[in-house]
Protein backbone atom coordinates (compact mmCIF):
# COMPACT_ATOMS: atom_id res chain seq x y z
CA UNK A 1 0.00 0.00 0.00
CA UNK A 2 1.28 3.45 -0.87
CA UNK A 3 2.35 5.13 2.35
CA UNK A 4 0.49 8.37 1.63
CA UNK A 5 -2.72 6.50 0.91
CA UNK A 6 -2.18 4.52 4.10
CA UNK A 7 -1.70 7.74 6.08
CA UNK A 8 -4.90 9.26 4.71
CA UNK A 9 -6.92 6.07 5.28
CA UNK A 10 -5.59 5.71 8.83
CA UNK A 11 -6.34 9.31 9.77
CA UNK A 12 -9.85 9.23 8.27
CA UNK A 13 -10.67 5.83 9.77
CA UNK A 14 -9.43 6.89 13.20
CA UNK A 15 -11.38 10.16 12.95
CA UNK A 16 -14.60 8.42 12.00
CA UNK A 17 -14.35 5.85 14.80
CA UNK A 18 -13.47 8.47 17.40
CA UNK A 19 -16.19 10.89 16.32
CA UNK A 20 -18.79 8.22 15.59
CA UNK A 21 -18.28 6.46 18.90
CA UNK A 22 -19.36 9.65 20.66
CA UNK A 23 -22.97 8.95 19.69
CA UNK A 24 -22.77 5.71 21.68
CA UNK A 25 -20.15 6.32 24.36
CA UNK A 26 -21.42 9.66 25.68
CA UNK A 27 -25.03 8.50 26.29
CA UNK A 28 -23.60 5.31 27.80
CA UNK A 29 -21.41 7.28 30.21
CA UNK A 30 -24.39 9.45 31.12
CA UNK A 31 -26.52 6.37 31.77
CA UNK A 32 -23.84 4.97 34.06
CA UNK A 33 -23.59 8.40 35.71
CA UNK A 34 -19.86 8.58 35.00
CA UNK A 35 -19.84 12.35 35.47
CA UNK A 36 -16.88 14.57 36.27
CA UNK A 37 -16.62 15.68 39.88
CA UNK A 38 -15.14 19.17 39.86
CA UNK A 39 -12.99 20.02 42.89
CA UNK A 40 -12.01 23.58 43.86
CA UNK A 41 -8.33 22.84 43.18
CA UNK A 42 -9.15 21.57 39.67
CA UNK A 43 -9.75 25.06 38.30
CA UNK A 44 -11.51 28.40 38.74
CA UNK A 45 -14.77 28.37 40.68
CA UNK A 46 -16.86 28.73 37.51
CA UNK A 47 -15.64 25.28 36.41
CA UNK A 48 -18.29 23.99 38.80
CA UNK A 49 -20.69 24.40 35.87
CA UNK A 50 -18.93 21.41 34.28
CA UNK A 51 -19.99 19.21 37.19
CA UNK A 52 -21.53 15.99 35.91
CA UNK A 53 -20.11 16.21 32.36
CA UNK A 54 -19.38 12.61 31.28
CA UNK A 55 -15.75 11.69 31.80
CA UNK A 56 -13.52 8.78 30.72
CA UNK A 57 -14.28 9.83 27.12
CA UNK A 58 -10.66 9.11 26.25
CA UNK A 59 -11.74 5.57 25.43
CA UNK A 60 -13.15 7.04 22.21
CA UNK A 61 -9.75 7.84 20.72
CA UNK A 62 -7.95 4.96 22.43
CA UNK A 63 -10.16 2.51 20.54
CA UNK A 64 -10.00 4.49 17.29
CA UNK A 65 -6.19 4.63 17.30
CA UNK A 66 -5.69 0.94 18.05
CA UNK A 67 -8.32 -0.22 15.55
CA UNK A 68 -7.23 2.05 12.70
CA UNK A 69 -3.53 1.19 12.98
CA UNK A 70 -4.27 -2.52 13.23
CA UNK A 71 -6.65 -2.45 10.26
CA UNK A 72 -4.29 -0.53 7.98
CA UNK A 73 -1.21 -2.60 8.81
CA UNK A 74 -3.10 -5.88 8.34
CA UNK A 75 -4.52 -4.63 5.04
CA UNK A 76 -1.04 -3.58 3.94
CA UNK A 77 0.32 -7.02 4.83
CA UNK A 78 -2.44 -8.77 2.86
CA UNK A 79 -1.64 -6.58 -0.14
CA UNK A 80 2.02 -7.60 0.10
CA UNK A 81 3.39 -4.34 1.47
CA UNK A 82 5.60 -3.70 4.49
CA UNK A 83 4.87 -0.36 6.06
CA UNK A 84 6.87 -1.45 9.09
CA UNK A 85 10.02 -1.05 7.06
CA UNK A 86 11.68 1.92 5.44
CA UNK A 87 14.91 2.69 3.67
CA UNK A 88 16.59 3.76 6.89
CA UNK A 89 14.81 1.41 9.30
CA UNK A 90 15.41 -2.20 10.30
CA UNK A 91 11.95 -3.84 10.10
CA UNK A 92 12.25 -5.89 13.31
CA UNK A 93 13.33 -2.90 15.37
CA UNK A 94 10.62 -0.80 13.76
CA UNK A 95 8.05 -3.33 14.94
CA UNK A 96 9.48 -3.14 18.46
CA UNK A 97 9.25 0.66 18.44
CA UNK A 98 5.70 0.73 17.13
CA UNK A 99 4.23 -2.06 19.24
CA UNK A 100 6.00 -0.96 22.43
CA UNK A 101 4.79 2.64 21.93
CA UNK A 102 1.19 1.43 21.70
CA UNK A 103 1.59 -0.83 24.74
CA UNK A 104 3.18 2.01 26.71
CA UNK A 105 0.22 4.26 25.91
CA UNK A 106 -2.34 1.58 26.74
CA UNK A 107 -0.54 0.84 30.01
CA UNK A 108 -0.79 4.46 31.10
CA UNK A 109 -4.37 4.56 29.82
CA UNK A 110 -5.24 1.65 32.10
CA UNK A 111 -3.74 3.49 35.08
CA UNK A 112 -5.80 6.52 34.13
CA UNK A 113 -8.92 4.38 33.78
CA UNK A 114 -8.41 2.93 37.26
CA UNK A 115 -7.96 6.44 38.66
CA UNK A 116 -11.10 7.71 36.91
CA UNK A 117 -13.13 4.67 37.96
CA UNK A 118 -12.26 5.13 41.61
CA UNK A 119 -13.10 8.84 41.45
CA UNK A 120 -16.36 8.48 39.58
CA UNK A 121 -17.75 5.09 40.61
CA UNK A 122 -16.27 4.61 44.07
CA UNK A 123 -16.80 8.32 44.87
CA UNK A 124 -13.23 8.76 46.16
CA UNK A 125 -12.24 12.22 44.93
CA UNK A 126 -8.51 11.57 45.03
CA UNK A 127 -8.69 8.37 42.97
CA UNK A 128 -5.55 6.26 43.20
CA UNK A 129 -3.18 7.29 45.98
CA UNK A 130 0.08 8.97 44.98
CA UNK A 131 1.95 5.80 46.00
CA UNK A 132 -0.33 3.52 43.98
CA UNK A 133 -0.15 5.69 40.90
CA UNK A 134 3.65 6.13 41.16
CA UNK A 135 4.30 2.39 41.54
CA UNK A 136 2.00 1.57 38.62
CA UNK A 137 3.60 4.21 36.39
CA UNK A 138 7.11 3.06 37.34
CA UNK A 139 6.22 -0.52 36.44
CA UNK A 140 4.94 0.55 33.00
CA UNK A 141 8.01 2.73 32.37
CA UNK A 142 10.46 0.00 33.35
CA UNK A 143 8.67 -2.53 31.17
CA UNK A 144 8.95 -0.20 28.19
CA UNK A 145 12.60 0.67 28.84
CA UNK A 146 13.54 -2.99 29.33
CA UNK A 147 11.98 -3.73 25.93
CA UNK A 148 14.11 -1.03 24.31
CA UNK A 149 17.19 -2.20 26.20
CA UNK A 150 17.03 -5.86 25.14
CA UNK A 151 16.59 -4.76 21.52
CA UNK A 152 19.65 -2.52 21.58
CA UNK A 153 17.65 0.72 21.42
CA UNK A 154 19.55 2.49 24.19
CA UNK A 155 20.71 5.47 22.14
CA UNK A 156 19.10 8.76 21.20
CA UNK A 157 19.80 11.15 18.36
CA UNK A 158 20.70 14.65 19.46
CA UNK A 159 20.21 17.28 16.72
CA UNK A 160 23.49 18.43 15.16
CA UNK A 161 25.41 15.97 17.37
CA UNK A 162 24.32 12.54 16.15
CA UNK A 163 23.50 9.24 17.81
CA UNK A 164 24.61 9.10 21.42
CA UNK A 165 24.73 5.87 23.41
CA UNK A 166 23.31 6.68 26.85
CA UNK A 167 24.69 3.59 28.67
CA UNK A 168 23.62 3.65 32.34
CA UNK A 169 22.03 7.11 31.92
CA UNK A 170 19.49 5.47 29.61
CA UNK A 171 17.40 4.45 32.62
CA UNK A 172 17.44 7.78 34.45
CA UNK A 173 16.83 9.77 31.28
CA UNK A 174 14.03 7.45 30.17
CA UNK A 175 12.13 7.56 33.44
CA UNK A 176 12.43 11.36 33.63
CA UNK A 177 11.25 11.91 30.04
CA UNK A 178 8.39 9.42 30.16
CA UNK A 179 7.14 10.48 33.59
CA UNK A 180 7.43 14.16 32.68
CA UNK A 181 5.65 13.86 29.34
CA UNK A 182 2.79 11.72 30.58
CA UNK A 183 2.02 13.93 33.53
CA UNK A 184 2.49 17.10 31.46
CA UNK A 185 -0.23 15.84 29.09
CA UNK A 186 -2.41 15.33 32.16
CA UNK A 187 -1.79 18.95 33.25
CA UNK A 188 -2.72 20.19 29.77
CA UNK A 189 -6.17 18.64 30.01
CA UNK A 190 -7.67 21.52 31.97
CA UNK A 191 -10.00 23.46 29.67
CA UNK A 192 -12.38 22.26 26.97
CA UNK A 193 -10.58 21.13 23.83
CA UNK A 194 -7.07 22.13 24.90
CA UNK A 195 -5.31 18.77 25.23
CA UNK A 196 -6.99 17.32 22.13
CA UNK A 197 -6.16 20.38 20.03
CA UNK A 198 -2.53 20.61 21.13
CA UNK A 199 -1.98 16.87 20.76
CA UNK A 200 -3.41 16.96 17.22
CA UNK A 201 -0.65 19.39 16.29
CA UNK A 202 1.96 17.19 17.98
CA UNK A 203 0.65 14.17 16.07
CA UNK A 204 0.95 15.98 12.72
CA UNK A 205 4.54 16.95 13.57
CA UNK A 206 5.38 13.30 14.21
CA UNK A 207 3.75 12.26 10.93
CA UNK A 208 6.09 14.65 9.10
CA UNK A 209 9.19 13.75 11.13
CA UNK A 210 8.62 10.00 10.70
CA UNK A 211 8.17 10.43 6.94
CA UNK A 212 11.41 12.41 6.77
CA UNK A 213 13.24 9.46 8.33
CA UNK A 214 11.20 6.95 6.28
CA UNK A 215 9.85 5.41 9.46
CA UNK A 216 6.60 4.57 7.74
CA UNK A 217 5.06 2.44 10.48
CA UNK A 218 5.59 5.24 12.97
CA UNK A 219 4.02 7.78 10.63
CA UNK A 220 0.95 5.53 10.43
CA UNK A 221 0.67 5.47 14.22
CA UNK A 222 1.03 9.26 14.41
CA UNK A 223 -1.62 9.62 11.71
CA UNK A 224 -4.02 7.51 13.78
CA UNK A 225 -3.33 9.78 16.76
CA UNK A 226 -4.11 12.82 14.63
CA UNK A 227 -7.43 11.43 13.40
CA UNK A 228 -8.44 10.16 16.83
CA UNK A 229 -7.79 13.49 18.54
CA UNK A 230 -9.64 15.48 15.88
CA UNK A 231 -12.66 13.18 16.06
CA UNK A 232 -12.72 13.49 19.83
CA UNK A 233 -12.18 17.26 19.70
CA UNK A 234 -15.58 17.78 18.08
CA UNK A 235 -17.21 16.46 21.25
CA UNK A 236 -14.70 18.02 23.64
CA UNK A 237 -14.53 21.60 22.29
CA UNK A 238 -16.23 24.33 24.30
CA UNK A 239 -18.78 23.71 25.69
CA UNK A 240 -17.56 20.17 26.22
CA UNK A 241 -20.01 17.28 25.97
CA UNK A 242 -17.45 14.81 27.30
CA UNK A 243 -14.09 14.90 29.10
CA UNK A 244 -11.22 12.54 28.39
CA UNK A 245 -10.33 11.99 32.05
CA UNK A 246 -7.02 10.50 33.10
CA UNK A 247 -7.95 7.56 30.86
CA UNK A 248 -7.35 9.78 27.86
CA UNK A 249 -4.69 12.24 29.00
CA UNK A 250 -2.30 9.58 30.36
CA UNK A 251 -2.79 7.53 27.19
CA UNK A 252 -1.98 10.55 25.03
CA UNK A 253 1.14 11.36 27.05
CA UNK A 254 2.32 7.76 26.76
CA UNK A 255 1.77 7.63 23.02
CA UNK A 256 3.45 11.00 22.40
CA UNK A 257 6.59 9.98 24.30
CA UNK A 258 6.51 6.58 22.57
CA UNK A 259 6.50 8.34 19.19
CA UNK A 260 9.44 10.51 20.26
CA UNK A 261 11.46 7.44 21.16
CA UNK A 262 10.35 5.73 17.96
CA UNK A 263 12.00 8.42 15.83
CA UNK A 264 15.07 8.15 18.12
CA UNK A 265 14.82 11.76 19.26
CA UNK A 266 12.95 12.21 22.57
CA UNK A 267 14.58 15.63 23.05
CA UNK A 268 12.44 16.94 20.20
CA UNK A 269 9.54 16.91 22.67
CA UNK A 270 10.86 20.20 24.03
CA UNK A 271 9.57 21.76 20.80
CA UNK A 272 6.92 19.35 19.48
CA UNK A 273 5.19 19.33 22.89
CA UNK A 274 6.14 22.84 23.96
CA UNK A 275 2.72 23.47 25.53
CA UNK A 276 3.06 20.28 27.56
CA UNK A 277 6.41 21.61 28.77
CA UNK A 278 5.04 25.06 29.61
CA UNK A 279 2.06 23.61 31.47
CA UNK A 280 4.22 21.27 33.56
CA UNK A 281 6.88 23.89 34.31
CA UNK A 282 4.27 26.43 35.38
CA UNK A 283 3.00 23.97 37.97
CA UNK A 284 6.52 23.13 39.18
CA UNK A 285 7.45 26.82 39.44
CA UNK A 286 4.21 27.64 41.26
CA UNK A 287 4.73 24.93 43.88
CA UNK A 288 8.43 25.69 44.31
CA UNK A 289 7.90 29.44 44.66
CA UNK A 290 4.96 28.90 47.03
CA UNK A 291 7.08 26.77 49.34
CA UNK A 292 10.16 28.99 49.12
CA UNK A 293 8.23 32.18 49.91
CA UNK A 294 5.82 30.62 52.41
CA UNK A 295 2.64 31.33 50.52
CA UNK A 296 3.38 33.71 47.63
CA UNK A 297 2.47 32.76 44.05
CA UNK A 298 3.87 33.49 40.59
CA UNK A 299 0.62 32.75 38.78
CA UNK A 300 -2.95 33.40 39.84
CA UNK A 301 -3.49 29.67 39.46
CA UNK A 302 -1.52 26.77 37.98
CA UNK A 303 -1.17 25.14 35.51
CA UNK A 304 -0.81 28.25 33.43
CA UNK A 305 -4.02 27.91 31.40
CA UNK A 306 -5.90 28.54 34.66
CA UNK A 307 -3.83 31.70 35.19
CA UNK A 308 -5.12 33.06 31.88
CA UNK A 309 -8.66 32.02 32.79
CA UNK A 310 -8.35 33.96 36.04
CA UNK A 311 -7.06 36.90 33.99
CA UNK A 312 -10.24 36.97 31.95
CA UNK A 313 -9.38 34.83 28.92
CA UNK A 314 -12.21 32.67 27.56
CA UNK A 315 -11.55 28.97 27.08
CA UNK A 316 -11.78 29.28 23.29
CA UNK A 317 -9.09 31.97 23.31
CA UNK A 318 -6.80 29.87 25.51
CA UNK A 319 -7.16 26.89 23.17
CA UNK A 320 -6.52 29.02 20.08
CA UNK A 321 -3.45 30.80 21.49
CA UNK A 322 -1.92 27.70 23.09
CA UNK A 323 -2.45 25.68 19.91
CA UNK A 324 -0.81 28.44 17.86
CA UNK A 325 2.18 28.43 20.20
CA UNK A 326 2.47 24.66 19.79
CA UNK A 327 2.25 25.00 15.99
CA UNK A 328 5.20 27.38 16.11
CA UNK A 329 7.11 24.98 18.36
CA UNK A 330 6.39 22.06 16.03
CA UNK A 331 7.42 24.04 12.94
CA UNK A 332 10.74 24.93 14.56
CA UNK A 333 11.13 21.34 15.75
CA UNK A 334 10.58 19.94 12.26
CA UNK A 335 13.25 22.25 10.82
CA UNK A 336 15.71 21.26 13.56
CA UNK A 337 14.86 17.57 13.18
CA UNK A 338 15.41 17.67 9.44
CA UNK A 339 18.68 19.60 9.39
CA UNK A 340 19.98 18.28 12.71
CA UNK A 341 19.01 14.62 12.45
CA UNK A 342 17.78 13.51 9.01
CA UNK A 343 20.25 15.48 6.90
CA UNK A 344 23.28 14.33 8.92
CA UNK A 345 22.58 10.58 8.65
Amino acid sequence: MNVYIALAVTAVFSFLISFGSGFVVIPWLKKLKFGQNILLEDGPVWHKSKQGTPTMGGIMFVVSIVLSVTAVLITDKILGGNLFAGETAVPDKMKVKLVSAVILAIGFGIIGFADDYIKVVKKRNLGLTIMQKSIAQLAIMLGYLITLYINGLTYIKIPFVGAVELKWFFWIFGIAVIYGTVNAANFTDGVDGLCASVTSVIALAFVIAALMSKFFGISILASALLGGCLGYYIWNRYPSKVMMGDTGSLFLGGLVVGLAYAIDCPLILLLFAVIYVIEAMSDVLQIGYFKATHGKRIFKMAPIHHHFEMSGWKEKKIVAVFTLVNIIGCALGIVIYYYGVVAVI
